[in-house]
């Protein structure tokens, strides 16, 4: 038995994923670097079973009826771990964030400045005092009742309604009302109103032409229609809809994502008139502090509202600003001094928004325990990693013991203890390699990690390449950018590089299939490739289709009448009715979490016995799906449509994962390599502009190698690559960088520098060009 005083955390036979038995000791107290290449264990290893398990603890500490209300990961599979603290996990959300969510209530700030307006604001004389929900504009008592804390009206003009005034209303002058039937309905409804449905619209009179647009009145005419020669029409009551009412309408109560769509195609957005774009009643308005409403403290920098809480009269006010400026401190120290309060979370990068969290954990104060952190470098420019690096030695001096998955190499070298998992990644890895400190990984020969970290020699000099045109983009006024213009060369790979906030996403985000030049524009995010364990791999890259083709081809499937659909887990006829395909069925515990178990009746396999009879060379369905992207490239290496597939996604280095694989359980990039691996499967003609931002989130140095091959293939086959990047290394090996900069926010917004790596390297004003230059050959 291991003295409870135990300094290191020892886990015994973990076995979660693709983990091997694994045994390991890490000191505590010390900054712990776990990494591998992508696919490796590394985040089964620090989440799936050293936070689980911790997390599990102190759920065995709480009460039987309070535990039931709180979502619960099951116990880890692992022998036993000792020497393990309570544990705090810092992940990054795949998930995007609300548009009433912002940087003040991510970080709590804002709860904070409510309550200095509730108990230390000047209020009007007579007023009374308001709570603190009062000045929130996501709750009842605080929001606008027109705009219902939004901020935004949403408004149309005959000029969105009608873009083109030459068309007649039978022509389709009003853009903005249906097609087919419903549209045809309205026009003989106008017809039968005595308006000239085939007269240009700008000869309509101009009172006619209010009333068709914006008239409330919804008349009821009887309504004639034209008989067409092949049937009978008979007369019929319609009802009259404005193209506004049509409009607002369809964008406030449709379902349909596309119909909201092209509704909000016809309307713009201004400020609301009630609250001039503050979200807030009038009654929370009236309320000042320091002469200022809470609106308008909410719209300053960090750094000028911290300054702006200076001076308090009162004991009561002096207690709630120290409580907000020590708060606004550590996101201060962390770059991130440029936003305001009420800057929406769905602006911000990633970078922006783990930072924002990590802030909000420095504030707490613990000690003795566990983070466990997820790529906190992700979305990090080097600057601001050295900032990181900073804010993590001080958890560690407070008392704590931190844990981080991570890719980046500078967060290695500034670790105390280094454990490395692979070699490779899948079934290929799943052992650790070494776990010691930095510089005796140098000792292990089969260590991907060790190449990169350990290796000296100068970067290999590549030929730039010449750009066949320019692609123009802007002036762009968004954000922090104003006024920004960017040229973009055409058929080369260029780098948009600067510091968080700086405005790199905004630029790229203007770049669209309408500008001249852009041909076929491809965008490859990180976002999710489904929300649910029905979506996988195999069924995101249209594998899945041709996988069942080939079963339903085979002689037992046709002997037993068998088509394509009686392969599919999500409808009835070959899925386990059980389970309905899922393969896991919920078994609830009273008192205990409800618990996912394999579906008693198909063990997992998702189908129904008589489907898995069926086999292709000696696997079914369920044994086929299980197979990893690597084992079914060669089981299906005679399938011309199949091969290809595999074969894509094998080039981006994802031959670790099985087909079946949820997408649940698929990392930011490793969806984003997914995407790009459908995209590159493609038969492409013509040019295409590739559009990556961030593309090397998440990937092990020998993973980048492998997705830089591929973007380098695409710019040698005559298309254009355009990436936002922090990795230097990429940087350093593409044709054009354009630096934006030279700080985040308002300090940013400028391009910097622009042209080929080795001179953006000696650009004195860039704040990515000293560490450019480190990298250059």
């Amino acid at each position: 038995m291991h003295s409870p005083h135990d300094p290191n955390v020892r886990v015994r036979g973990a076995r979660e994923h693709n983990l091997k038995g694994v045994d390991v000791d890490i000191p505590r107290d010390v900054l712990a670097v776990f990494t591998g290449v992508s696919g490796s264990g590394k985040s089964s290893l620090a989440f799936g079973t050293i936070y689980a398990e911790a997390q599990r603890r102190y759920f065995e500490s709480v009460a039987p009826y309070a535990r039931r209300l709180i979502h619960q990961v099951g116990a880890p599979k692992v022998g036993e771990i000792t020497g393990l603290p309570p544990a705090v996990s810092l992940q990054q959300r795949r998930s995007a964030p609300m548009s009433r969510s912002s940087v003040g209530t991510v970080t709590n700030l804002s709860n904070s400045l409510r309550m200095l307006y509730s108990r230390a604001g000047d209020y009007p004389p007579g007023a009374e005092r308001l709570d603190s929900d009062s000045f929130s504009p996501n709750t009842a008592a605080g929001a606008c009742p027109q705009c219902h804390g939004l901020g935004q009206v949403h408004r149309t003009t005959e000029e969105l309604l009608v873009p083109d005034p030459a068309l007649s209303i039978r022509e389709g002058a009003i853009a903005a009302w249906p097609g087919a039937w419903q549209g045809k309905n309205l026009r003989d409804i106008l017809d039968a109103l005595g308006h000239d449905v085939d007269r240009p619209w700008r000869e309509l009179p101009a009172e006619a032409r209010e009333w068709i647009l914006f008239t409330d009145e919804q008349p009821v005419v009887t309504v004639h229609p034209v008989r067409d020669a092949d049937r009978i029409q008979r007369p019929y009551q319609g009802t009259y809809m404005s193209a506004r009412r049509y409009v607002m309408k369809t964008f406030s109560d449709s379902r349909s994502t596309t119909l909201r769509a092209k509704a909000e195609r016809f309307l713009a957005a201004a400020p609301c008139p009630a609250c001039g774009g503050s979200r807030l009643r009038p009654e929370a308005l009236a309320v000042t502090f320091a002469g200022r409403t809470i609106a308008e403290l909410a719209a300053l920098p960090l750094t000028e509202l911290a300054g702006s809480l200076e001076g308090a009269a009162s004991e009561t006010a002096r207690v709630l600003t120290e409580d907000l400026k020590s708060r606004i401190g550590p996101v201060v120290e962390l770059g991130l001094g440029y936003l305001s309060l009420d800057r929406a979370t769905p602006t911000l990068s990633a970078g922006e928004l783990q930072r924002l969290r990590l802030a909000t954990q420095l504030r707490s104060g613990l000690f003795g325990v566990v983070y466990v952190l997820d790529e906190p470098s992700a979305g990090l420019h080097p600057a601001d990693t050295e900032a990181l690096l900073r804010v993590l030695a001080r958890l560690k001096a407070a008392g704590n013991t931190v844990f981080v998955v991570e890719h980046h190499l500078d967060v290695m070298r500034g670790a105390d203890w280094l454990v490395d998992v692979g070699p490779r990644a899948g079934e290929h890895g799943g052992r650790v390699l070494h776990s010691g400190p930095v510089a005796e990984l140098a000792r292990v020969a089969e260590s991907a990690t060790a190449r990169f970290l350990f290796d000296d020699s100068p970067a290999t000099v590549r030929q730039v390449r010449a750009p066949h045109g320019q692609l123009k983009v802007g002036p762009v006024t968004r954000h922090n950018l104003r006024g920004v213009t960017a040229e973009f060369p055409l058929g080369v790979f260029t780098a948009v590089t600067g510091v968080s906030g700086s405005g790199k996403s905004t630029l790229i985000g203007e770049i669209t299939e309408d500008l001249v030049g852009v041909g076929r524009l491809v965008s490859v995010d990180q976002k999710p490739i489904g929300r649910t364990p029905r979506s996988n791999l195999a069924t995101y890259t249209g594998l899945f289709d041709v996988v069942r083709r080939v079963f339903a081809a085979t002689d037992e499937a046709r002997a037993s009448g068998y088509g394509v659909g009686r392969f599919s887990f999500n409808v009835a006829g070959g899925r386990c009715e059980t389970c309905q395909g899922e393969g896991f069925v919920s078994v609830e515990l009273l008192f205990l979490p409800s618990t996912y178990a394999p579906c008693p009746d198909c063990g997992g396999a998702r189908y129904n016995p008589e489907t898995l009879q069926v086999t292709y060379r000696g696997r079914n369905i369920a044994q086929v799906l299980d197979l990893t992207v690597e084992s079914a490239a060669e089981f299906f290496a005679d399938t011309a449509t199949v091969a290809r597939s595999l074969a894509t996604l094998l080039d981006v280095g994802l031959g670790y994962l099985r087909l079946g694989q949820p997408a649940t359980e698929l990392s930011g990039g490793e969806a984003q390599r997914i995407k790009l691996a459908s995209e590159l499967q493609r038969g492409r003609r013509g040019h295409t502009l590739y559009l990556l931002d961030e593309p090397t989130t998440g990937l092990h140095p020998a993973d980048v190698e492998v997705l830089m091959r591929q973007l380098h293939g695409l710019v040698d086959a005559g298309h254009t690559v355009v990436v936002v990047e922090h990795d230097m290394s990429v940087v350093a090996g593409a044709d054009w960088v354009i630096d934006l900069g030279p700080g985040g926010g308002d300090a940013g917004g400028r391009i910097v520098a622009a042209g080929p790596p080795a001179r953006v390297a000696l650009e004195t004003g860039s704040a990515t060009a000293p560490y450019l230059a480190r990298v250059m050959p």
